[in-house]
Protein backbone atom coordinates (compact mmCIF):
# COMPACT_ATOMS: atom_id res chain seq x y z
CA UNK A 1 0.00 0.00 0.00
CA UNK A 2 2.96 2.27 0.64
CA UNK A 3 4.16 1.65 -2.92
CA UNK A 4 0.72 2.56 -4.28
CA UNK A 5 0.75 5.81 -2.34
CA UNK A 6 4.26 6.63 -3.56
CA UNK A 7 3.16 6.09 -7.18
CA UNK A 8 0.05 8.23 -6.76
CA UNK A 9 2.00 11.01 -5.03
CA UNK A 10 4.50 10.96 -7.90
CA UNK A 11 1.78 11.12 -10.58
CA UNK A 12 0.03 13.88 -8.66
CA UNK A 13 3.26 15.92 -8.47
CA UNK A 14 3.91 15.35 -12.16
CA UNK A 15 0.82 17.40 -13.00
CA UNK A 16 2.08 20.46 -11.12
CA UNK A 17 4.11 22.09 -13.91
CA UNK A 18 3.73 19.71 -16.85
CA UNK A 19 1.73 22.08 -19.09
CA UNK A 20 4.08 25.06 -18.82
CA UNK A 21 7.21 22.90 -19.03
CA UNK A 22 5.69 21.10 -22.00
CA UNK A 23 4.87 24.36 -23.76
CA UNK A 24 8.43 25.66 -23.37
CA UNK A 25 10.10 22.62 -24.90
CA UNK A 26 7.71 22.80 -27.88
CA UNK A 27 8.56 26.44 -28.68
CA UNK A 28 11.02 25.61 -31.54
CA UNK A 29 8.12 24.08 -33.46
CA UNK A 30 5.55 26.71 -32.45
CA UNK A 31 7.43 29.89 -33.32
CA UNK A 32 7.49 29.18 -37.06
CA UNK A 33 3.68 29.29 -37.09
CA UNK A 34 3.19 32.44 -34.99
CA UNK A 35 3.47 36.10 -36.05
CA UNK A 36 5.60 36.84 -32.97
CA UNK A 37 8.36 34.49 -34.12
CA UNK A 38 11.22 34.14 -31.64
CA UNK A 39 9.85 37.08 -29.65
CA UNK A 40 7.16 34.67 -28.43
CA UNK A 41 9.20 33.33 -25.45
CA UNK A 42 9.52 36.84 -24.00
CA UNK A 43 5.74 37.30 -24.20
CA UNK A 44 5.17 33.92 -22.55
CA UNK A 45 7.58 34.79 -19.72
CA UNK A 46 5.56 37.89 -18.87
CA UNK A 47 2.27 35.99 -19.07
CA UNK A 48 3.50 33.28 -16.70
CA UNK A 49 4.41 35.92 -14.11
CA UNK A 50 1.07 37.72 -14.46
CA UNK A 51 -0.55 34.37 -13.67
CA UNK A 52 0.86 34.67 -10.13
CA UNK A 53 -2.43 36.37 -9.25
CA UNK A 54 -3.63 32.80 -8.66
CA UNK A 55 -1.22 31.87 -5.85
CA UNK A 56 -1.44 35.44 -4.50
CA UNK A 57 -5.20 35.07 -4.05
CA UNK A 58 -4.86 31.66 -2.36
CA UNK A 59 -2.12 32.90 -0.02
CA UNK A 60 -4.11 35.98 1.01
CA UNK A 61 -7.17 33.82 1.68
CA UNK A 62 -5.12 31.52 3.93
CA UNK A 63 -3.73 34.54 5.74
CA UNK A 64 -6.86 36.61 6.29
CA UNK A 65 -9.70 34.05 5.97
CA UNK A 66 -8.21 30.74 7.18
CA UNK A 67 -10.47 27.79 6.62
CA UNK A 68 -12.73 29.60 4.13
CA UNK A 69 -10.98 28.33 1.02
CA UNK A 70 -11.43 24.57 0.69
CA UNK A 71 -8.07 23.32 -0.47
CA UNK A 72 -9.25 20.03 -1.92
CA UNK A 73 -11.97 21.77 -3.91
CA UNK A 74 -9.44 24.28 -5.27
CA UNK A 75 -7.19 21.46 -6.49
CA UNK A 76 -10.09 19.69 -8.19
CA UNK A 77 -11.01 22.96 -9.92
CA UNK A 78 -7.55 24.00 -11.13
CA UNK A 79 -6.60 20.51 -12.38
CA UNK A 80 -9.91 20.21 -14.27
CA UNK A 81 -9.42 23.71 -15.64
CA UNK A 82 -5.89 22.76 -16.70
CA UNK A 83 -7.21 19.72 -18.58
CA UNK A 84 -9.70 21.91 -20.47
CA UNK A 85 -7.11 24.60 -21.31
CA UNK A 86 -4.58 22.02 -22.53
CA UNK A 87 -7.24 20.35 -24.67
CA UNK A 88 -8.24 23.67 -26.28
CA UNK A 89 -4.58 24.51 -26.85
CA UNK A 90 -4.32 21.55 -29.22
CA UNK A 91 -6.99 23.11 -31.45
CA UNK A 92 -6.25 26.83 -31.26
CA UNK A 93 -2.48 27.21 -30.69
CA UNK A 94 -1.84 28.34 -34.29
CA UNK A 95 -4.90 30.60 -34.67
CA UNK A 96 -4.35 34.32 -35.22
CA UNK A 97 -6.45 37.37 -34.38
CA UNK A 98 -5.93 40.80 -35.90
CA UNK A 99 -5.27 43.43 -33.23
CA UNK A 100 -5.01 47.03 -34.45
CA UNK A 101 -4.12 45.85 -37.92
CA UNK A 102 -1.45 43.40 -36.74
CA UNK A 103 -1.81 39.61 -36.47
CA UNK A 104 -1.33 38.26 -32.96
CA UNK A 105 -1.46 34.78 -31.43
CA UNK A 106 -4.26 35.78 -29.07
CA UNK A 107 -5.69 32.26 -28.49
CA UNK A 108 -2.21 30.87 -27.72
CA UNK A 109 -1.37 33.72 -25.35
CA UNK A 110 -4.75 33.55 -23.60
CA UNK A 111 -4.64 29.79 -23.12
CA UNK A 112 -1.04 30.08 -21.90
CA UNK A 113 -2.30 32.50 -19.25
CA UNK A 114 -4.92 29.96 -18.14
CA UNK A 115 -2.51 27.02 -17.87
CA UNK A 116 -0.03 29.32 -16.10
CA UNK A 117 -2.61 30.13 -13.44
CA UNK A 118 -3.13 26.40 -12.94
CA UNK A 119 0.58 25.61 -12.62
CA UNK A 120 1.45 28.64 -10.48
CA UNK A 121 -1.46 27.98 -8.12
CA UNK A 122 -0.30 24.38 -7.72
CA UNK A 123 2.65 25.72 -5.70
CA UNK A 124 0.35 26.89 -2.90
CA UNK A 125 -2.18 24.04 -3.06
CA UNK A 126 -0.47 20.78 -4.06
CA UNK A 127 2.35 21.10 -1.54
CA UNK A 128 0.12 21.96 1.47
CA UNK A 129 -2.19 19.07 0.49
CA UNK A 130 0.75 16.69 0.97
CA UNK A 131 0.56 17.68 4.64
CA UNK A 132 -2.15 15.03 4.94
CA UNK A 133 0.28 12.25 4.06
CA UNK A 134 3.31 11.05 5.95
CA UNK A 135 6.57 12.94 5.49
CA UNK A 136 8.17 10.26 3.29
CA UNK A 137 5.63 10.94 0.54
CA UNK A 138 6.68 14.59 0.23
CA UNK A 139 9.95 13.51 -1.36
CA UNK A 140 8.04 11.32 -3.82
CA UNK A 141 5.88 14.32 -4.69
CA UNK A 142 9.02 16.29 -5.53
CA UNK A 143 10.21 13.44 -7.76
CA UNK A 144 6.92 13.76 -9.64
CA UNK A 145 7.36 17.53 -9.87
CA UNK A 146 10.76 16.92 -11.44
CA UNK A 147 9.20 14.51 -13.92
CA UNK A 148 6.80 17.28 -14.98
CA UNK A 149 9.76 18.79 -16.81
CA UNK A 150 11.58 15.59 -17.77
CA UNK A 151 8.70 13.69 -19.41
CA UNK A 152 7.72 16.49 -21.85
CA UNK A 153 11.42 16.98 -22.70
CA UNK A 154 11.82 13.28 -23.53
CA UNK A 155 8.63 13.33 -25.62
CA UNK A 156 9.94 16.39 -27.47
CA UNK A 157 13.18 14.53 -28.21
CA UNK A 158 11.20 11.64 -29.69
CA UNK A 159 9.15 14.18 -31.63
CA UNK A 160 12.35 15.60 -33.06
CA UNK A 161 12.12 19.15 -31.70
CA UNK A 162 15.23 21.13 -32.60
CA UNK A 163 16.78 18.46 -34.83
CA UNK A 164 18.78 20.38 -37.44
CA UNK A 165 21.56 20.30 -39.97
CA UNK A 166 24.11 22.99 -40.66
CA UNK A 167 23.82 23.87 -44.37
CA UNK A 168 25.44 26.49 -46.55
CA UNK A 169 23.44 29.72 -46.63
CA UNK A 170 23.67 29.78 -50.43
CA UNK A 171 21.57 26.59 -50.57
CA UNK A 172 18.70 28.29 -48.74
CA UNK A 173 19.02 31.46 -50.80
CA UNK A 174 19.15 29.44 -53.98
CA UNK A 175 15.81 27.81 -53.15
CA UNK A 176 14.19 31.22 -52.75
CA UNK A 177 14.36 33.16 -56.03
CA UNK A 178 12.70 36.26 -54.57
CA UNK A 179 15.22 36.47 -51.75
CA UNK A 180 18.09 35.67 -54.12
CA UNK A 181 17.22 38.69 -56.31
CA UNK A 182 17.82 41.01 -53.36
CA UNK A 183 21.28 39.62 -52.61
CA UNK A 184 24.13 41.49 -54.25
CA UNK A 185 26.74 39.50 -56.05
CA UNK A 186 29.35 40.89 -53.69
CA UNK A 187 27.51 39.62 -50.62
CA UNK A 188 29.10 36.63 -48.96
CA UNK A 189 26.63 33.83 -48.45
CA UNK A 190 29.21 31.09 -48.06
CA UNK A 191 28.57 30.36 -44.36
CA UNK A 192 26.68 27.75 -42.39
CA UNK A 193 23.17 28.30 -41.05
CA UNK A 194 20.83 25.92 -39.13
CA UNK A 195 18.07 24.18 -41.07
CA UNK A 196 15.55 22.44 -38.81
CA UNK A 197 14.04 19.11 -39.78
CA UNK A 198 10.28 18.31 -39.78
CA UNK A 199 8.92 16.81 -36.55
CA UNK A 200 7.99 13.13 -36.26
CA UNK A 201 4.48 14.01 -35.06
CA UNK A 202 2.38 17.16 -34.90
CA UNK A 203 2.15 19.89 -32.27
CA UNK A 204 -1.53 18.99 -31.85
CA UNK A 205 -0.65 15.40 -30.90
CA UNK A 206 1.90 16.73 -28.41
CA UNK A 207 -0.70 18.94 -26.69
CA UNK A 208 -3.13 16.02 -26.52
CA UNK A 209 -0.41 14.11 -24.69
CA UNK A 210 -0.05 16.97 -22.18
CA UNK A 211 -3.82 16.84 -21.69
CA UNK A 212 -3.59 13.12 -20.96
CA UNK A 213 -0.90 13.76 -18.34
CA UNK A 214 -3.17 16.27 -16.62
CA UNK A 215 -5.95 13.66 -16.63
CA UNK A 216 -3.55 11.22 -14.94
CA UNK A 217 -2.83 13.89 -12.31
CA UNK A 218 -6.56 14.28 -11.64
CA UNK A 219 -7.08 10.52 -11.32
CA UNK A 220 -4.12 10.28 -8.93
CA UNK A 221 -5.57 13.07 -6.80
CA UNK A 222 -8.97 11.38 -6.67
CA UNK A 223 -7.34 8.15 -5.47
CA UNK A 224 -5.19 9.98 -2.91
CA UNK A 225 -8.40 11.35 -1.45
CA UNK A 226 -10.62 8.29 -1.65
CA UNK A 227 -8.72 5.01 -2.00
CA UNK A 228 -9.09 3.04 1.27
CA UNK A 229 -5.51 1.77 1.19
CA UNK A 230 -4.12 5.29 0.70
CA UNK A 231 -6.22 6.69 3.54
CA UNK A 232 -4.31 4.42 5.90
CA UNK A 233 -1.15 6.32 4.92
CA UNK A 234 -2.63 9.67 5.91
CA UNK A 235 -0.97 11.49 8.78
CA UNK A 236 -4.33 11.95 10.50
CA UNK A 237 -6.12 9.06 12.16
CA UNK A 238 -9.40 9.75 10.39
CA UNK A 239 -10.36 7.22 7.74
CA UNK A 240 -11.50 9.87 5.30
CA UNK A 241 -9.95 12.43 3.01
CA UNK A 242 -11.47 15.62 4.30
CA UNK A 243 -10.18 19.03 3.53
CA UNK A 244 -6.65 19.49 4.81
CA UNK A 245 -7.38 22.91 6.28
CA UNK A 246 -10.29 21.56 8.33
CA UNK A 247 -8.13 18.73 9.61
CA UNK A 248 -5.40 21.21 10.39
CA UNK A 249 -7.78 23.27 12.48
CA UNK A 250 -8.97 20.28 14.48
CA UNK A 251 -5.61 18.60 14.84
CA UNK A 252 -2.68 20.98 15.19
CA UNK A 253 -0.04 19.20 13.14
CA UNK A 254 2.14 22.27 13.71
CA UNK A 255 2.74 20.92 17.19
CA UNK A 256 4.76 18.01 15.83
CA UNK A 257 8.33 18.77 16.88
CA UNK A 258 11.34 18.96 14.63
CA UNK A 259 14.02 16.32 14.96
CA UNK A 260 16.23 17.24 17.87
CA UNK A 261 13.69 19.62 19.44
CA UNK A 262 12.41 18.39 22.78
CA UNK A 263 9.34 20.18 24.05
CA UNK A 264 9.66 20.99 27.72
CA UNK A 265 13.45 21.17 27.62
CA UNK A 266 13.87 24.08 25.21
CA UNK A 267 11.88 27.27 25.12
CA UNK A 268 10.31 28.15 21.75
CA UNK A 269 12.55 30.53 19.84
CA UNK A 270 9.64 32.11 17.98
CA UNK A 271 5.91 31.78 17.36
CA UNK A 272 6.59 30.24 13.94
CA UNK A 273 5.45 26.61 13.72
CA UNK A 274 6.91 24.51 16.51
CA UNK A 275 9.18 27.31 17.70
CA UNK A 276 12.27 25.33 16.74
CA UNK A 277 13.70 28.21 14.72
CA UNK A 278 14.14 31.88 15.54
CA UNK A 279 12.61 34.48 13.23
CA UNK A 280 16.08 35.21 11.84
CA UNK A 281 16.47 31.54 10.92
CA UNK A 282 12.98 31.46 9.39
CA UNK A 283 13.85 34.47 7.21
CA UNK A 284 17.13 32.74 6.29
CA UNK A 285 15.24 29.62 5.13
CA UNK A 286 12.72 31.56 3.06
CA UNK A 287 15.36 33.82 1.51
CA UNK A 288 17.32 30.75 0.37
CA UNK A 289 14.08 29.26 -0.98
CA UNK A 290 13.32 32.42 -2.99
CA UNK A 291 16.91 32.69 -4.26
CA UNK A 292 17.13 29.04 -5.32
CA UNK A 293 13.80 29.12 -7.17
CA UNK A 294 14.65 32.43 -8.80
CA UNK A 295 17.88 30.88 -10.12
CA UNK A 296 16.43 27.56 -11.28
CA UNK A 297 13.02 28.72 -12.55
CA UNK A 298 13.73 32.00 -14.35
CA UNK A 299 17.18 33.59 -14.03
CA UNK A 300 19.30 30.84 -15.58
CA UNK A 301 16.65 29.21 -17.84
CA UNK A 302 16.15 32.59 -19.54
CA UNK A 303 19.78 32.45 -20.77
CA UNK A 304 20.09 28.71 -21.34
CA UNK A 305 20.14 29.06 -25.13
CA UNK A 306 22.83 31.76 -24.89
CA UNK A 307 25.00 29.56 -22.69
CA UNK A 308 24.62 26.37 -24.74
CA UNK A 309 24.08 27.16 -28.44
CA UNK A 310 27.66 28.43 -29.03
CA UNK A 311 28.78 24.84 -28.38
CA UNK A 312 26.28 23.47 -30.87
CA UNK A 313 22.69 22.30 -31.01
CA UNK A 314 23.51 18.95 -29.41
CA UNK A 315 25.05 20.72 -26.41
CA UNK A 316 21.87 22.74 -26.02
CA UNK A 317 19.55 19.74 -26.11
CA UNK A 318 21.74 17.60 -23.85
CA UNK A 319 21.95 20.46 -21.35
CA UNK A 320 18.18 20.87 -21.34
CA UNK A 321 17.61 17.13 -21.02
CA UNK A 322 20.18 16.54 -18.29
CA UNK A 323 18.84 19.52 -16.34
CA UNK A 324 15.43 17.86 -16.38
CA UNK A 325 16.98 14.55 -15.32
CA UNK A 326 18.86 16.16 -12.42
CA UNK A 327 15.72 17.22 -10.55
CA UNK A 328 14.08 13.80 -10.05
CA UNK A 329 17.48 12.20 -9.42
CA UNK A 330 18.18 14.64 -6.59
CA UNK A 331 14.72 14.07 -5.13
CA UNK A 332 15.18 10.30 -5.32
CA UNK A 333 18.47 10.49 -3.41
CA UNK A 334 16.80 12.48 -0.62
CA UNK A 335 14.56 9.46 0.01
CA UNK A 336 17.64 7.69 1.40
CA UNK A 337 19.75 10.57 2.65
CA UNK A 338 18.27 13.77 4.02
CA UNK A 339 19.95 15.97 6.58
CA UNK A 340 18.02 18.95 7.92
CA UNK A 341 20.86 21.38 8.52
CA UNK A 342 20.83 25.13 8.00
CA UNK A 343 24.60 25.07 7.52
CA UNK A 344 24.25 22.43 4.80
CA UNK A 345 21.56 24.56 3.14
CA UNK A 346 23.91 27.51 2.97
CA UNK A 347 26.82 25.41 1.71
CA UNK A 348 24.83 23.71 -1.07
CA UNK A 349 23.24 26.99 -2.10
CA UNK A 350 26.67 28.61 -2.37
CA UNK A 351 28.05 25.77 -4.52
CA UNK A 352 24.99 25.79 -6.79
CA UNK A 353 25.16 29.57 -7.10
CA UNK A 354 28.83 29.43 -8.12
CA UNK A 355 27.95 26.99 -10.90
CA UNK A 356 25.20 29.41 -11.90
CA UNK A 357 27.77 32.23 -12.08
CA UNK A 358 29.81 30.14 -14.54
CA UNK A 359 26.72 29.50 -16.69
CA UNK A 360 25.80 33.20 -16.64
CA UNK A 361 29.37 34.17 -17.54
CA UNK A 362 29.30 31.88 -20.57
CA UNK A 363 25.92 33.35 -21.60
CA UNK A 364 27.25 36.91 -21.38
CA UNK A 365 30.29 36.02 -23.50
CA UNK A 366 28.12 34.34 -26.18
CA UNK A 367 28.53 33.74 -29.10
CA UNK A 368 32.26 33.22 -28.46
CA UNK A 369 32.61 31.91 -24.90
CA UNK A 370 35.45 29.92 -23.34
CA UNK A 371 36.32 26.66 -25.16
CA UNK A 372 33.75 27.45 -27.86
CA UNK A 373 35.23 25.18 -30.52
CA UNK A 374 36.29 22.44 -28.11
CA UNK A 375 34.39 19.29 -27.18
CA UNK A 376 35.44 19.89 -23.58
CA UNK A 377 33.50 23.18 -23.62
CA UNK A 378 30.27 21.40 -24.56
CA UNK A 379 30.83 18.63 -22.00
CA UNK A 380 31.58 21.18 -19.29
CA UNK A 381 28.40 23.10 -20.06
CA UNK A 382 26.23 19.95 -19.94
CA UNK A 383 27.78 18.97 -16.60
CA UNK A 384 27.34 22.51 -15.28
CA UNK A 385 23.61 22.48 -16.01
CA UNK A 386 23.20 19.01 -14.51
CA UNK A 387 24.94 19.79 -11.22
CA UNK A 388 23.39 23.26 -11.02
CA UNK A 389 19.87 21.79 -11.05
CA UNK A 390 20.88 18.70 -9.04
CA UNK A 391 22.36 20.62 -6.10
CA UNK A 392 19.64 23.27 -5.88
CA UNK A 393 16.88 20.66 -6.22
CA UNK A 394 18.42 18.96 -3.19
CA UNK A 395 18.13 22.29 -1.35
CA UNK A 396 14.46 22.63 -2.31
CA UNK A 397 13.57 19.23 -0.88
CA UNK A 398 15.43 19.85 2.39
CA UNK A 399 13.56 23.13 2.86
CA UNK A 400 10.22 21.52 2.00
CA UNK A 401 10.74 18.75 4.57
CA UNK A 402 11.76 21.28 7.23
CA UNK A 403 8.70 23.45 6.56
CA UNK A 404 6.44 20.42 6.36
CA UNK A 405 7.22 19.65 10.00
CA UNK A 406 6.58 23.29 10.87
CA UNK A 407 2.96 23.02 9.78
CA UNK A 408 0.43 23.60 7.04
CA UNK A 409 0.75 27.38 6.97
CA UNK A 410 4.52 27.05 6.57
CA UNK A 411 3.97 25.01 3.40
CA UNK A 412 1.47 27.55 2.07
CA UNK A 413 4.08 30.28 2.48
CA UNK A 414 6.65 27.92 0.98
CA UNK A 415 4.62 27.82 -2.23
CA UNK A 416 4.13 31.59 -2.15
CA UNK A 417 7.85 32.26 -1.72
CA UNK A 418 8.63 29.89 -4.61
CA UNK A 419 6.45 32.03 -6.87
CA UNK A 420 7.86 35.29 -5.49
CA UNK A 421 11.42 34.15 -6.17
CA UNK A 422 10.50 33.05 -9.69
CA UNK A 423 8.73 36.34 -10.37
CA UNK A 424 11.67 38.44 -9.16
CA UNK A 425 13.98 36.41 -11.39
CA UNK A 426 11.77 36.98 -14.42
CA UNK A 427 11.38 40.71 -13.72
CA UNK A 428 15.18 41.00 -13.48
CA UNK A 429 16.03 39.08 -16.65
CA UNK A 430 13.30 40.31 -19.01
CA UNK A 431 14.76 43.82 -19.53
CA UNK A 432 18.33 42.50 -19.65
CA UNK A 433 17.46 40.05 -22.43
CA UNK A 434 14.77 41.91 -24.37
CA UNK A 435 15.42 45.63 -23.75
CA UNK A 436 19.12 46.16 -23.10
CA UNK A 437 20.34 43.29 -25.34
CA UNK A 438 22.94 42.22 -22.80
CA UNK A 439 23.08 38.77 -24.40
CA UNK A 440 23.95 37.85 -27.99
CA UNK A 441 22.41 34.68 -29.35
CA UNK A 442 24.76 31.78 -29.86
CA UNK A 443 25.13 30.22 -33.28
CA UNK A 444 24.67 26.40 -33.30
CA UNK A 445 26.65 26.32 -36.57
CA UNK A 446 29.35 28.61 -35.21
CA UNK A 447 32.71 28.11 -36.98
CA UNK A 448 34.10 31.62 -36.81
CA UNK A 449 35.08 32.15 -33.15
CA UNK A 450 38.80 31.97 -32.54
Amino acid sequence: MSVLTHVLACLFGMGSWVTICGLWVEIPLIVSHTPEGWYLPSYLSVIVQIANIGPLFVTLMHRFRPGTLKETAVIYFIVSFGILASFLLAFFWSERVEVQGVDRSVPLLLLTFFISIVDCTSSVTFLPFMMQLKTKYLTTYYIGEGLSGLVPALVAMVQGVGVMDCVNASQILGSNETLLQHVNASDHVDYLVPQYQPANFSVEAYFFLLTAMMVVCLVAFVLLNNHPAVLKEHETKHNNAGDSISQWKTKRTEQKPMIGFHRGHDKPKSSFGTGKYSWLQVVYIYVILAWVNGLTNTLLPSVQSYSCLPYGNQAYHWSATMANVANPVACFITMFYLRRSLVLLGLLTSVGSLIGVYIMGVAVSSPCPLLVNETSGAVLMVLAWFFFIFILSFVKVIIAVILRDEGHSALVWCGAVVQIGSMLGAVTMFPLVNVYDLFTSGDPCNKHCI
